[in-house]
Formats: C-alpha cells, structure tokens, sequence
C-alpha cells in the first residue's frame, strides 16, 4: 500500500484527536439473539454517536488537521445526511463556517439538523444532477476547501477509531460486519482490524440495490452503477474511490449484500429487544449477521451500527410493515 494511504497509525492519531471530543460509544449484546445465532455479537453502538452516527469521527478529524488559512476560507462537504451533520457540527466546535450540498430527497431530519449546526445548505436533484460538480462550483468560486465523505485520508482515518475501540473492548473477533456506501468506514475499519486483530475476516455490506462495491471487488476495479433505490439512504452511492477502493480490495474478506426488508426487520429488532433506534443504512451489518449471509455459529462477531438518524414518519412506517 502506498505512503500515500491512510494507515493504522494515522487511525491511532485521529484516535488521540478525538478523545473528549467524539464519544466513546459503547458495546451493546443480546442474549436472545446470541442464542439464536449460535454465536457471541457484539454491537457497537455508533448510533449513540455525537450526530447520531459515526460520520462525526471522520469529519472532525479532517477539520481537526486544516491550516489556518483552510479554516478561515471555510470548507463544503456533499453528503445524503450523516456527512453533513458531521462537517457541520465539527465546523461550529472548530469555529469554522460550513456549506453543505445536500439532495432534496434527504430525510427531513437530516436537513433540519445540518441546518441546526449553523451550516448553509445547498439542495440539488440526485437524479439528474452530481453533486460533486455543484460541490466542486461552489468551492472554486468561494475558495472553499472540500472535505468529501469518504474518500479522503483523514476522513478514513477517522472512522476507523469505531472499530479501534470495539477491539480494544472485545478483544480479537472472528468476524466483522459494517455497512458500507463509499468505504470510508469500511476502509478505517479494515486498517483498525488488520492491526489488531489480523486473523478477524472483515465482511463490508451494502444494500442489494446499490451493490457496486461488491460488482468491484468481484472485477478487480472500480465499477459505477446508477443511482440505487433503497431505503438504506446513507448507502446510496454509485462508486468506491480511488483510495477505499484499494484498501478494500487488499484487505476485506468479501462485500456481502441484503435486501431492505431484511433491513426492516433488523430495525425492529433493536427498537423491540435492545430498545435502541438504528436507521436503515446503520442496519446493512447486522441485517447480514441476522440473516447469516455467511455462518456465524459459533464465532465472536462484530457488528458496526453506523447510524440513528432516522426520518420518525418513514421509521414508524417500517416498523408497522413488518
């Protein structure tokens, strides 16, 4: 892997960053559940994160690491929502202004909150429009500086201090599970359980509808896919980058996938048995340890909940569907 890569010690950096800043999230079990998988699970709970999602991790450590000069010309970040409550929330803690290019058809509460953080949005049409050209615009012509959400090196580095924890707290696993859109936390989490728990085989998972991590990694190159309709509104991306897209390559045990209603009955289950929320994307992982996409009996798995932040109307309906 080139220097040029994040690596395991720029994780254990973003760690050092972030202590008394990001929280440290806890390690959530269920009996039933163990004993219906034959297995030992262990969650942790990024939904109980600063936002709502593990997101902030990587987004305060980006901005943690700019000049002065970046910070006081202000930065733009394009994100479905957790992204871009991240960069906001960080960007008001840091004293920096943040512009946030967000579709229209984010959940509503996701909006309110970047809003909420003192960020502008700025709305455009996913279906018709790239969001990385209304970004980049808006950066060249204010002078912004872009912090995208996942394929940047600090962004990477910080989203795998989630799973630097989880092993510190675990010990070593067998498996691991996290939800992947672009690969930032996949990547992060990948560098984290190499380093500590080399023999833990990593799995990213994605929906069903937006598989083109899975059409990669299966091709041995980035493929692009269209836009995916799925409930799992943090995931929807069309393409890896060209810095998750190696790590995951080199260092993931496979991409899985699963269907959105195997996403639903995941958020049922934490809402009736665990009493916590977690929104449809935070579920990709735990949807494919419930449904045993790969056999789990017997072993000490990992699931990564990525995210909480759930549309209250949209979830309510989920849970009523099942």
């Amino acid at each position: 892997m080139s220097s040029s890569f994040p690596s395991y010690e720029d994780v254990v950096q973003a760690s050092k960053r972030l202590e008394g800043i990001a929280h440290r999230t806890p390690v959530m079990t269920s009996s039933s559940l163990d004993d219906r998988l034959g297995a030992q699970v262990f969650f942790k709970c990024e939904n109980l994160q600063r936002i709502g999602a593990f997101k902030f991790r990587g987004g305060y450590n980006a901005l943690a690491k700019l000049d002065d000069a970046q910070r006081k010309a202000g930065v733009i970040a394009f994100s479905s929502g957790n992204h871009a409550q991240a960069v906001a929330l960080s960007a008001r803690l840091l004293g920096i202004q943040a512009t946030i290019v967000m579709p229209h058809d984010a959940p509503a509460a996701k909006i309110a909150a970047t809003r909420g953080y003192g960020a502008r949005v700025v709305g455009y049409d996913r279906q018709t429009q790239d969001r990385e050209e209304v970004a980049r615009e808006l950066m060249e012509a204010q002078g912004l500086t872009l912090i995208p959400p996942f394929n940047h090196p600090d962004v990477i580095a910080g989203q795998g201090t989630a799973v630097k924890e989880l092993l510190e707290e675990t010990g070593g696993l067998d498996a691991l599970f996290v939800p992947m859109g672009g690969g930032g936390l996949l990547s992060g989490s990948l560098l984290a359980a190499h380093a500590i728990s080399p023999d833990c085989a990593v799995y990213g998972v994605e929906p069903e509808a937006g598989n083109d991590g899975q059409q990669s990694f299966r091709k041995g190159e980035v493929v692009r896919i269209q836009p995916p309709d799925s409930i799992a509104d943090g995931a929807l991306t069309l393409a890896l980058g060209s810095l998750t897209f190696p790590i995951i390559r080199q260092y993931a045990r496979d991409i899985l996938t699963v269907s959105d209603e195997h996403l639903v009955q995941a958020q049922r289950f934490f809402a009736e048995r665990m009493k916590i929320v977690v929104e449809p994307t935070g579920c990709l992982g735990a949807a494919a340890a419930f449904n045993q996409i790969v056999p789990v009996k017997g072993k000490r798995i990992g699931v990564l909940l990525s995210g909480g932040n759930v549309d209250l109307s949209a979830y309510a309906d989920n849970i009523r569907a099942v």
